[in-house]
C-alpha cells in the first residue's frame, strides 16, 4: 500500500503540535499527533536588576519565563512572528521580531542596542539549538544565557510505529527531534515516508537515513517558518 500523502506525523512537543495539527488540518491534511520531544520548566532564577532587554528563540522559551516571572516592562526580541504573538499574549508591549533564525536576531538586537540600557537575557533551553550570547559579545553587547526549559526525548508510541508505512509525511522543527527520529527509524525503517524539516540544521541528522534506505526524501524548508515548512507538503 502507498503512503497516504495527506497524513502527517507531527513530531513537535505540545503545546505546538496541537496549534501545528489545527493549521494542518485546515489545509486539507490529516495530522498525527505524537511528539518525539516532551517540554519541562526548570527551576531558575536570575537578578533582572542589570538586564535591559529580553531575548526568546522560542516559544517554549518565553512560555516558561512568563510561568516564572511576572516581569513585563523590558523590551523583548523574538526569533520570529509566532513568538512575538506568544509575547503580545503574554503582556509585553515592547517587543520586536527578527523574522529569522538566531543569527537574524542576534542582528536586530545589534541593530537596536539603543532601545534599551543593560544586559540582554537569553531565556533558553539546557540544549539550546543555537549562540545567541556569543555574537553579541561580538557586537560588543553584554548579554547571559539563562537555562528555563528542556526538551526531553519521548518514545513514539506503539500505534504510531505500527502505521509508518502508511504515513505521508513527518515534521520536523528541531535538530533534537531529528536525532530523536533518526534513533527510532534505525530499528524502525520507513522508506516511503517523507521528512520536512524546519530548516537545513534540523535536516542533517537525517541525511544518513536518507542515504541508506531507512527514510524517504529528507528537504529543509527555505526559510525557518512553519508556514515555509508546510509549502514543502504541496505536490
Amino acid at each position: 500500500m502507498s503512503p497516504d500523502a495527506s497524513r502527517v506525523w507531527i513530531t513537535r512537543a505540545r503545546p505546538g503540535a496541537e496549534a501545528t495539527a489545527a493549521r494542518l488540518s485546515a489545509l486539507g491534511f490529516s495530522p498525527l499527533i505524537d511528539p518525539l520531544l516532551e517540554v519541562r520548566d526548570l527551576p531558575w532564577t536570575a537578578d533582572l536588576s542589570g538586564v535591559g532587554a529580553l531575548a526568546f528563540t522560542s516559544r517554549n522559551g518565553l512560555a516558561a519565563f512568563a510561568r516564572a516571572n511576572a516581569r513585563r516592562d523590558l523590551p523583548v526580541f523574538a526569533v520570529g512572528a509566532a513568538t512575538a504573538d506568544l509575547a503580545a499574549e503574554a503582556g509585553f508591549s515592547r517587543i520586536e521580531s527578527a523574522d529569522g533564525d538566531v543569527a537574524a536576531l542576534a542582528a536586530l538586537i545589534a541593530a537596536r542596542r539603543e532601545a534599551f540600557e543593560g544586559a540582554v537575557l537569553h531565556a533558553a533551553a539546557a540544549e539550546p539549538a543555537g549562540d545567541l550570547v556569543s555574537p553579541l559579545a561580538r557586537a560588543e553587547i553584554q548579554a547571559l544565557a539563562i537555562a528555563v526549559y528542556e526538551s526531553v526525548v519521548r518514545a513514539p508510541a506503539a500505534e504510531t510505529l505500527a502505521v509508518l508505512d502508511d504515513l505521508g509525511a513527518v515534521l520536523l522543527h528541531s535538530p533534537k527531534a531529528a536525532r530523536a527520529l533518526a534513533a527510532v527509524l534505525t530499528a524502525h525503517p520507513a522508506p516511503g515516508l517523507k521528512a520536512f524539516c524546519l530548516s537545513p540544521a534540523v535536516a542533517a541528522p537525517l541525511g544518513p537515513l536518507c542515504a541508506d534506505g531507512r527514510l524517504g526524501p529528507v528537504a529543509a524548508a527555505p526559510r525557518p517558518r512553519e508556514t515555509a515548512l508546510f509549502d514543502l507538503l504541496s505536490p
